[in-house]
């Protein structure tokens, strides 16, 4: 049992056991009793759910509390709190996405799931790739910082952007490589079709898989901003890594309750620009203006938490009274 003691990127191997576990419960908890039979997810229960999943990260993270100190875990919510706000980026483009594919809301769950089992690793791997540059280059921690900076800056400035869901070119790439079904199939990603030209049945994707490339493709575009703003909290991989997949896995529960009144939040866009600003500024004040080096945790997560508070409060009370925007479809 000497393996489970070995530090594997810094934190013993049986967190990270430990972990990966809990993420196994959950996705087995979802699919095998949640996700049993295709239907639609009400608000209500969404809601609940992301009740019980936000409950399960919090829980989580007093664990690292108790198992790894204070300062760990201030770092570790941190993080959650930063990608859970950021991920209200993501309920709208994968609202857009299920809209232009127009796949029913029964189907829609489905293809959230395993868009986060995909996540996952893909954010496992962009986590350990940019562990890695850090640890070879610690200058490498300026530029993620400079990039937050400028990519708040930008996004305050910024008007909304169109999706262009129609021209992406992963949906060409597919369409033009491999049979696409122009009808629904239920759950189902690839079906049996019969050639129109040999008649002999051959696979061809549904547009639910396309939905699926196009949602992770997205992500892999959130991850840019959400992943050098984690490693600016902290380099620790065990917290970068927790904190990022504790707050995607409950995206899936709330995105149902977030599409239903995405309209509303346009203007939070102004606080996660704050809070990447802050963010990115707060490692350069850390190492060439405080002593030590250390920007105190206890700070940096209140201020987080509080810019991120005020942007739904003010977003919620400036949209007061509109009405949802008909969604688009394909």
């Amino acid at each position: 049992m000497e393996f489970l003691f070995i530090d594997w990127l810094g934190t013993p191997a049986w967190f990270w056991l430990a972990f990966l576990a809990l993420v196994v419960a959950l996705t087995a908890f979802d699919l095998g009793f949640l996700n049993k039979e295709d239907r639609e997810m009400g608000i209500a229960e969404s809601l609940k759910l992301s009740v019980f999943y936000i409950t399960v990260a919090i829980i989580f993270g007093a664990w690292v509390w108790h198992a790894r100190g204070a300062e760990p875990a201030m770092q570790y919510y941190t993080g959650f709190f930063i990608e859970k706000a950021l991920s209200l980026d993501n309920v709208f483009v994968i609202s857009l996405i299920f809209g232009y594919f127009a796949i029913p809301r029964k189907y829609q769950y489905r293809a959230l799931l395993w868009g986060i089992v995909a996540v996952i690793v893909l954010r496992g791997l962009m986590i350990a790739g940019g562990a890695a540059l850090i640890q070879q280059a610690y200058w490498m921690l300026y530029v993620f910082a400079a990039f937050l900076i400028f990519t708040g800056v930008k996004m305050f400035f910024a008007g909304d952007d169109h999706i262009d869901i129609e021209n992406n070119a992963a949906i060409r790439f597919i369409s033009n490589r491999m049979r696409v079904t122009r009808e629904h199939h239920g759950q189902r990603f690839f079906v049996k079709v019969a050639d129109r030209k040999t008649g002999r049945m051959v696979t061809a994707a549904t547009p639910l898989f396309l939905a699926l490339v196009v949602i992770n493709l997205a992500d892999i575009v959130f991850a840019v901003d959400s992943v050098p703003a984690i490693f600016a909290i902290t380099t620790d991989t065990f917290i970068v890594y927790t904190s990022n997949i504790m707050a995607i896995l409950g995206l899936r529960a709330l995105y149902f309750a977030l599409a239903a009144m995405v309209h509303r939040f346009h203007h939070l866009k102004y606080a996660l620009a704050a809070v990447l600003v802050f963010i990115g500024a707060k490692i350069f004040v850390s190492d060439f203006l405080l002593e030590g080096g250390k920007f105190p945790p206890a700070l940096s997560l209140g201020v987080t938490f509080g810019l991120i508070a005020i942007g739904i409060l003010y977003s919620l009370w400036k949209t007061r009274g509109e009405e949802k925007e008909p969604a688009g479809g394909h």
